[in-house]
């Protein structure tokens, strides 16, 4: 009877160690599919002299630096000044900029609830009070395909396409009908047909061109959010991530040392750009 009795109390701790394992989290809230931890190395390229609050890279690989006084600069791959906007602070604080198309940038001044158009070189081409056409509070901002704008309206819980003009070309149905809790994004990126939506606290949303909802992917706790040719990447206080949703492959790189201090990091193509002590600095990786 004692054997019995202790054989089943083995089996029962062997369960509920295959439970407890079953259970517990991956890095950054993985989804199911293939995971690995990679190893990648970083060497220093160069580091940018003009001081910077915030940056972006568009997909030429120009770099627009946002200066702590309110001056958007922007330099050629090379380092060389291409062109400066120094209305910057005629609105405020720029809370998003979006150069995913070189041709038209896009600057949200959340505060004064207002979009200005720049070309190439930075001049303004509309600006656009989003109050005026009841557009109360928009919370995120991002270029469409057809290089109109996609917003997220917070008050009636709708992605939508405006025009420069302000004029709502299309939207989607009422987030609020469609998920038990709705979304709060804080990007909007347009990619090969996929609109992103990605939510810190809920994940990723992904919708088609016309407004309609596709899929959720479950990766909270991300910063630095991006889609570059389909593929996701983001990070957390641990690791960089790049997940390939054809694949369900996901693959997250420890960050060395000297990247945990930094304000942004963007992840391109063959190289990593850090906001670090007030400075861009640029590391290759492989």
């Amino acid at each position: 009877m004692i054997i019995r009795v202790f054989i089943l109390f083995f089996y029962a701790l062997l369960f509920l160690q295959g439970l407890a394992l079953a259970q517990s989290p991956a890095p950054g809230n993985m989804p199911a599919g293939d995971q690995t931890n990679e190893e990648v190395s970083f060497h220093y390229m160069r580091s940018f002299p003009d001081p910077a609050a915030d940056f972006s890279i568009d997909n030429l690989g120009n770099i627009y630096i946002l200066s702590p006084g309110g001056q958007l600069k922007k330099l050629l791959p090379n380092g060389d000044s291409a062109a400066i906007f120094n209305n910057v602070r005629k609105f405020g604080k720029v809370f998003s900029l979006d150069v995913s198309n070189p041709q038209k940038i896009i600057l949200y001044y959340k505060n004064f609830g207002t979009i200005v158009v720049l070309d190439r070189l930075l001049n303004s081409r509309a600006i656009l009070d989003l109050r005026m056409h009841n557009l109360l509070q928009v919370k995120a901002v991002g270029r469409a395909y057809d290089n109109n704008i996609w917003i997220f309206d917070d008050l009636e819980g709708k992605l939508k396409k405006i025009s420069d003009e302000g004029r709502v070309i299309d939207q989607s149905a009422d987030f609020r009908m469609l998920f038990d809790t709705m979304p709060s994004p804080s990007h909007i990126i347009d990619q090969d047909k996929r609109v992103y939506l990605y939510d810190p606290a809920r994940g990723v949303y992904i919708f088609d061109y016309f407004g309609g909802f596709q899929s959720r992917i479950p990766f909270v706790g991300w910063t630095d959010f991006n889609v570059i040719d389909k593929t996701l990447f983001g990070r957390d206080d641990q690791y960089l991530y790049r997940y390939e949703p054809s694949s369900l492959r996901l693959q997250h790189y420890a960050i060395p040392g000297f990247m945990k201090q930094a304000q942004k990091i963007v992840i391109a193509p063959g190289f990593v750009y850090l906001l670090q002590d007030g400075l861009i600095k640029t590391y290759a990786y492989r």
